[in-house]
């Protein structure tokens, strides 16, 4: 199984929608609903993952995990009982996240200092949600140091979590490569049989080289990428053998994107939107550098849309497989 990851500024509904056409994902998790002292209308619920007005599911069909982020039980269980009932696949709890204004108010990787505190979110989640709904978790080796990163592994286990993401990088190391597969795969050993979760390693994927390396250091049979398939949208695919996804099919992809963009970003913003997309793909792609050097000091949507006019072409027979849907049902949720 391969999943989706969430990146907040990056990997939201837009791109999980695009990215989901090419094949290969089998699940997305969303970027984190911030749940503070209160119980959230369920307006913010949709703003984050407005798949839930679509069965929970990208256009392309596949389904969405909800994370949340917090760090007080009860209210964390009262959102997510609300949220349960807007039909998410799931509910995820983060506990990875590195950002500093997040962490400062003791939300995402910072609360990897606190496993007994981590038991008792995913306990109240777990409790407050219908049993056939999965409550899963992410997080990573540990914040400064990974000295407790089996104790909340054991910590998630035991509270009834259903599955277990884990970012092989604590919050100091931040992105920065290597991903420590090999302490993944401590933490996983580490669980004992009567909490034998399925474990899904994070970090550093790539490549299909990289995936195939990944699960024979984790032991994890699952994976969650997240800048790889930002990079590469054919990686998913690649993954499980299935071919590649070659650039011309991307053009196609890139109008759908700037129309959502357009459609839910302020105008000011959009073209750093497609640009920040770009400068991942032309890591991947020699057509897409072309395209970023194109559009580097365009700033106005209609020279934007002029541009992707010109570039847009028809998918051929040579392309690699692809769910792309009829132009109109590439509109905003």
């Amino acid at each position: 199984m391969l999943l989706l990851a969430p990146m907040e500024g990056l990997l939201d509904a837009t791109l999980r929608d695009v990215l989901t056409r090419t094949g290969g994902i089998d699940r997305c998790v969303s970027e984190f609903i911030r749940v503070t002292d209160m119980l959230l209308p369920e307006r913010v619920f949709v703003r984050v993952v407005p798949e839930l007005l679509n069965g929970g599911r990208t256009r392309a069909g596949v389904p969405v995990r909800a994370q949340l982020l917090g760090s007080d039980p009860g209210c964390l269980a009262e959102n997510a009982e609300r949220l349960a009932g807007l039909g998410p696949h799931g509910i995820d709890l983060n506990f990875g996240c590195p950002a500093k204004t997040v962490n400062q108010s003791r939300g995402g990787a910072v609360l990897l200092d606190e496993p007994e505190l981590i038991g008792r979110i995913v306990a109240a989640v777990r409790r407050a949600v219908p049993a056939h709904l999965p409550v899963s978790a992410k997080m990573r080796l540990g914040f400064n140091d990974d000295a407790r990163a089996e104790d909340c592994a054991h910590a998630i286990a035991e509270a009834g979590a259903d599955e277990l993401v884990i970012h092989a990088r604590t919050k100091a190391h931040g992105y920065r490569p290597p991903a420590y597969w090999d302490r993944l795969a401590e933490v996983r050993q580490s669980l004992p049989p009567h909490l034998r979760l399925p474990v899904i390693a994070n970090g550093e994927i790539w490549t299909v080289a990289d995936a195939l390396r990944c699960r024979e250091v984790t032991g994890c049979e699952h994976l969650m990428i997240g800048r790889g398939m930002v990079t590469d949208p054919g990686l998913a695919l690649a993954i499980k053998g299935q071919g590649e996804v070659a650039w011309d099919v991307l053009p196609p992809l890139l109008q759908i994107f700037w129309q959502q963009v357009s459609a839910r970003v302020e105008r000011r913003h959009r073209a750093g939107r497609l640009k920040q997309w770009l400068n991942y793909l032309r890591k991947r792609y020699p057509e897409a550098q072309q395209a970023y050097d194109d559009l580097r000091l365009l700033n106005d949507p209609a020279h934007i849309e002029a541009w992707l006019q010109r570039v847009q072409t028809p998918l051929g027979p040579t392309t690699a497989p692809i769910q792309v849907r009829p132009a109109e049902m590439a509109q905003p949720c």
